[in-house]
């Protein structure tokens, strides 16, 4: 092998590795911070990128957003209830140079701080604070996340707490105290059913009262409603109101041949 071939060889061979460290693409959804001997220059793309071979270097930033479970964490609320909670978090970095520069690891440090942040807030919380006014727990944790990640660069834009798993005390608990508010209601509105037919029926005596002749005709009605059952014995009360006129007239007429007797 020929010397000239040899320098040659490592020639082309240097050639691509300058060309390799020159030459970069970024995609559309990238962009890449640029450092040149060490000091920052700047965000660049998409595109191709040139760069001074063994001067500047670029680090790429996704700018895409970012979807990041929550793990679960022991929870103890105000009121003294340990649960375990997680939740998933949307972010995006809006500042390439601020998520290269201000922190080492920009996507480990926004789960550290949603961590600790869902931890803090959700333990200034009652259990039932948390079970019913979930969406205003939600916006506390975004605005809390999103301004300590703020100097980062990062957006964060959702934060939603998506599992809340209570004690098996604390669910039977609740579902005594369910049943018994069940109960309650259902109390409440037989209650209520039974004081409007009352006072139905105390308007409908009223009316009945206030027409001597109504008595009667209800008091026909209720007959021919019995007389269509298939009895074989009836006892049915009848009002003496019914039996004033014949003993009035049953009266007067003892009266009468008393008084012809004398």
């Amino acid at each position: 092998m020929s010397p000239t071939f040899v320098v040659t060889v490592v020639v082309v061979l240097f050639v691509l590795i300058v060309l390799t460290s020159a030459i970069k693409v970024v995609q559309e959804y990238e962009r890449g911070v640029v450092f040149r001997l060490g000091r920052l220059v700047g965000a660049r793309g998409p595109g191709i990128i040139l760069l001074i071979p063994f001067v500047e270097r670029m680090v790429k930033v996704d700018l895409r957003t970012v979807t990041m479970d929550i793990p679960v964490q022991e929870v103890i609320t105000r009121d003294n209830v340990t649960i375990r909670v997680n939740a998933v978090a949307y972010f995006r970095v809006m500042d390439p140079n601020a998520a290269i520069v201000n922190v080492a690891d920009y996507i480990r440090a926004t789960s550290q701080i949603a961590q600790t942040t869902l931890r803090s807030v959700l333990g200034q919380a009652e259990l039932d604070e948390l079970l019913a006014e979930r969406e205003k727990i939600n916006h506390t944790l975004q605005t809390i996340i999103d301004e300590q990640t703020e100097p980062w660069g990062i957006k964060v834009s959702i934060v939603e707490v998506k599992d809340v798993e209570l004690p098996d005390i604390m669910q039977r608990a609740m579902a005594r105290q369910a049943e018994a508010e069940r109960e309650k209601r259902a109390k409440i509105i037989h209650a209520e059913g039974e004081y409007a037919a009352a006072r139905q029926l105390a308007d409908a005596a009223a009316v009945i009262t206030s027409q001597p002749g109504a008595l009667q005709l209800r008091f026909l009605q209720t007959l021919t409603e019995v007389s269509s059952e298939r009895n074989s014995t009836i006892l049915f009360p009848v009002p003496i109101d019914l039996l004033a006129p014949f003993l009035d007239k049953v009266g007067s007429v003892k009266a009468v041949g008393q008084g012809s007797n004398d």
